[in-house]
């Protein structure tokens, strides 16, 4: 028994739309793979705002006054901040006078420099940076202390401003 011609015809029209359809799917998923890496790999590179916020938080830390950063933290009492010396301090009110005997009160100079490769993802109304620092120190009886430090903050948008909520400042150990 022969097959009509049409239904022949038919088939191999269908078999073509169908290798089509897929075709455009395939290249439609390419675009949107491509698309949601470079959104990825943008979220991670530096936000204008936050190297700002970052250089102007290191200028602060940088007049060896503890009063300069203040603005920069949310002040609850409940929030926990890892330091390199001592462990960690909670709250903001056990913060500034634990970081002023622990490292301030010695020095006659301080210096905190962010490095270059800031990193910032936000989302919505928190955000958190990860960043080399470097920090220097010159004492009153004139030794030269420097570290690189490794910091990563939290930050949480309150009203106008983005406020740490946490933090996290390393030095890796000597010899690495």
């Amino acid at each position: 028994m022969a097959m009509p011609k049409n239904s022949i015809s038919d088939r191999s029209g269908q078999r073509s739309r169908a290798r089509l359809l897929l075709c455009v799917a395939a290249a439609l998923g390419v675009v949107l793979l491509t698309f949601v890496v470079a959104r990825a790999q943008q979220q991670g590179k530096a936000d204008p705002a936050f190297r700002k916020l970052i250089d102007d938080y290191c200028a602060a830390w940088s007049t060896g006054n503890t009063d300069a950063p203040a603005k920069f933290y949310a002040q609850d009492d409940n929030l926990i901040f890892y330091d390199v010396t001592p462990f960690s301090y909670h709250g903001w009110k056990e913060y500034a006078p634990g970081v002023h005997k622990a490292l301030l009160d010695g020095a006659a100079e301080i210096k905190l420099t962010a490095g270059d490769d800031l990193r910032t993802t936000r989302r919505g109304d928190i955000a958190w940076t990860i960043v080399p620092m470097h920090f220097r120190e010159k004492t009153k009886d004139g030794k030269v202390i420097e570290a690189d430090l490794r910091y990563t903050g939290i930050w949480e948008k309150r009203g106008a401003n983005w406020l740490v909520v946490h933090e996290h400042v390393s030095a890796p150990m000597a010899g690495n």
